[in-house]
């Protein structure tokens, strides 16, 4: 089989751009005995910014020098110009996050969250008009739509009125090198002074954006600070920036050094940022997913996250889950994990249990058998 697949997103340090490593990575490594035609375009990045992928007879990387504004124009607008006229015949084309080309192979994409149509004053416009586009397409020409979780399926089927027997739920994987490791105080020391964090921390992990839900995240430290024994207790931000109000300026009221926020973290310093962390806390307003959490879990950190979305979906039991426009709620429970030593290792074993049941195994593994359904059909 000859599959095609959008890889432009990999080099933006998102969640999609993981789960495009790994659905990639995965598939060629399970299932090598396909031809993998992968369709990458950035007018500034090349391939070496995801060395990590290896091309080999049997993968073709067709690296463009377009900028992503005009495939929004030429694929999601104006619709023309098939895939197959920059990667070759395919039998079967999975398609971005971001672009919907046309194409005459069978069609798959995945929709990994609406977002912008729960919260439209989160985004910029330019973003929504994108995404409103493509999937005006995906609805229309997508032979199947892979949904990350239950949660992503329903609101394509309330919110779009997708049809349901087009959407199939593929909840994704965790990857191996976050589970936690025995003896790694020296390696993750060394990680929390590389990043100026201290020994006691809380953290949250992504993109730095409305719908994370930061200055609720912030209010409910402001109230643990409010405690003697929180005197050196830290928050800690670490994603890339995104857009709306800057952060930064939400807590100059705080001491200093006790909101830190990193940036973009690289990919093997990320585990031991989770590891050394007291708990994670991800009030997310909405997620089609929540990869972090699971990530967290896998660290054997304790997760504090909303009761909403698909992020109680994907927690379960093995997270507290609360209101995440409810600051008090979420002091209430990261001071629970702070307080209380046989709640934290309780729900450390839980999470790690819990993240255990994520294998981008079983992603890749469901995902071909959807194309191959597709192809045979």
């Amino acid at each position: 089989m000859r599959i095609g697949i959008d890889v432009s997103q990999i080099v933006y340090g998102t969640g999609v751009s993981r789960y495009t490593i790994n659905l990639v990575e995965n598939l060629i490594s399970l299932f090598p005995e396909n031809q993998y035609r992968l369709f990458f375009s950035s007018l500034r990045r090349n391939s070496k910014d995801f060395p990590k992928l290896k091309t080999s007879k049997n993968v073709i990387l067709k690296q463009f020098k377009f900028p992503l504004s005009f495939l929004e124009v030429l694929w999601n607008k104006l619709h023309v110009l098939d895939i197959e006229r920059f990667i070759g015949q395919v039998d079967i084309f999975h398609s971005s996050d971001w672009l919907q080309p046309p194409a005459r192979a069978k069609k798959i994409t995945t929709v990994h969250d609406v977002s912008f149509l729960h919260f439209p004053d989160a985004f910029p416009k330019k973003i929504i008009s994108n995404h409103k586009r493509k999937l005006f397409w995906v609805k229309k020409e997508a032979d199947l739509i892979l949904a990350d979780s239950m949660a992503t399926k329903k609101d394509l089927l309330k919110l779009l009125n997708f049809d349901s027997q087009k959407i199939e739920v593929v909840y994704l994987g965790v990857e191996k090198r976050f589970f936690e490791k025995k003896d790694q105080k020296q390696k993750i020391a060394k990680i929390k002074q590389k990043h100026l964090i201290g020994d006691n921390y809380i953290l949250s992990v992504g993109t730095l954006e409305p719908r994370k839900n930061l200055k609720t995240t912030l209010n409910s430290f402001r109230q643990l600070k409010k405690q003697p024994k929180n005197k050196h207790l830290q928050l800690v931000l670490a994603g890339k920036m995104g857009w709306g109000e800057s952060i930064k300026n939400s807590f100059q009221d705080l001491p200093k050094n006790s909101v830190i926020i990193t940036g973009f973290v690289d990919d093997l310093d990320l585990p031991y940022i989770y590891q050394g962390a007291r708990c994670f806390v991800y009030p997310s307003l909405y997620e089609g997913f929540g990869l972090p959490v699971l990530e967290a879990m896998a660290s054997g950190c304790p997760v504090v996250t909303s009761d909403s979305s698909s992020l109680a979906e994907i927690s379960g039991k093995a997270a507290l889950t609360i209101n995440p426009r409810n600051s008090d709620k979420i002091a209430l429970a990261v001071n629970s994990l702070l307080e209380n030593n046989n709640l934290w290792k309780k729900m450390s074993i839980l999470g790690k249990k819990q993240a255990g049941l994520f294998t981008w195994e079983k992603t890749c593994r469901k995902t071909m058998s959807l194309y191959e359904r597709l192809v045979n059909s």
